[in-house]
Order: structure tokens, then sequence, then C-alpha cells
């Protein structure tokens, strides 16, 4: 999927997250921000200047959230992402407000609004993760400026083609039909089952 259709997704199917700041002291503060709308390379969420998440954000424009949607841990879809954030102010509150008639319960008048200002996820970096499909899918996407890095597992020119990786691995997503052999990434759990076992070291770990 292209970013823009992870965005929507986050938006409008999952909505709620769990965002994580850091607070003076350097440790890290989390709490539940629900993701009012989005863009091509943007999401968008409000709060009110008075709450101790407002002053974290405007100290530190860096943030990360993850988002999950499903019953049960075998049915559902979570997608993580780690970005950058600015205030933007009010202009697009009239907009949230309509694609969030919800929130008129919380904040009912102009005038109880005027504290509320909107911020903008301006670039990020996400993982998408599907334990509904076996085997798991997973991918990554970015916005904005922001780049995806590859990350996870992966086969050298080391391997002697002994197939112990895939014996081990719990997905069976690592195509062993050709040397080295391939661990297909859009399925691969990053356990790091395949790396232990290696005998030659042929597999690497990316950050």
């Amino acid at each position: 999927m292209r970013a823009r259709n992870y965005l929507k997704y986050i938006a409008d199917e999952i909505h709620s997250t769990v965002f994580a700041t850091i607070d003076r002291e350097g440790r890290p503060v989390t709490c539940a921000i629900d993701i009012m709308d989005y863009d091509e390379n943007s999401l968008y969420f409000l709060t009110a200047k008075g709450k101790n998440f407002y002053d974290r954000l405007k100290a530190n424009e860096n943030i990360a959230f993850t988002a999950i949607k499903g019953k049960d841990t075998l049915s559902c879809v979570a997608v993580s992402v780690q970005g950058k954030v600015k205030e933007i102010g009010s202009d697009r509150l009239p907009e949230l407000f309509r694609k969030n008639p919800y929130m008129e319960k919380i904040y009912p008048d102009v005038r109880s609004r005027s504290i509320l200002t909107v911020f903008q996820i301006y670039e990020g970096t996400g993982e998408w993760f599907d334990l509904s499909k076996l085997p798991i899918e997973r991918d990554g996407f970015s916005f904005g400026d922001a780049q995806t890095k590859e990350n996870g597992y992966f086969v050298t020119d080391k391997c002697i083609g002994c197939k112990l990786c895939y014996s081990k691995c719990p997905q069976k997503c690592i195509d062993i039909t050709q040397k080295p052999v391939v661990i297909e990434q859009r399925h691969c759990l990053h356990c790091g089952n395949c790396f232990e076992v290696c005998p030659v070291r042929a597999i690497e770990r990316r950050y």
C-alpha cells in the first residue's frame, strides 16, 4: 500500500492511539490520543494548551505512537509510527470537529474550544503488522521527507545452504530454493531464530 493508505487507515479505521513523548527529566510518557485527520503526507490531532502533553510536544518534536485494531491478538492489525510534529494553530479546528463530531460533547462551544490547538505529524516512518494473516504480513512506509529504513534479518553470501534457518523459522518465510537463501521480509516476525541458529553467521541484523 502507499503511505497515504496507511495514514488513512490510522485516522479512519483505528483512530485512537497510544502516544509516547519525553518529559523534562528525559523519561518516556504515554497518553491516549485520537488521530483526527490525514492527507497525502501528514496526520493531525489536537490537544489543549494547558495539558502537560502540550508542553512535552513543544519541548521535543519527536513522537512515537502505536495503534491496534482487532478483537484479539490473532485478529489484530498494529501500526507503529515514529515522527516529528509541529503546532499549526486553530485554523483547522472547525474541520476536525466536523469530521469528529463526538468532540462537541467534550468541548461544546466556541469559548471552551479556545484553549485547543492542532498539531501536524509532518514526517515519519511507520510499520504495518498484520497478525490476522498466515503467514503474518508486515510492511514499512514513510511520509513527508522521512525515508524508510531497512531493518530486520538478511542473509549474506556466507550462506552455505544448510537450511537450518528454515527449520527454526516459525512463519516458514525463508526461500530455500536458492543460495544464499532469502528471508521474505513481508512475512518475517523479526524473532531472530535464523540469526541464532546459523552455523556460519551468514545472517545479519539491520537496525
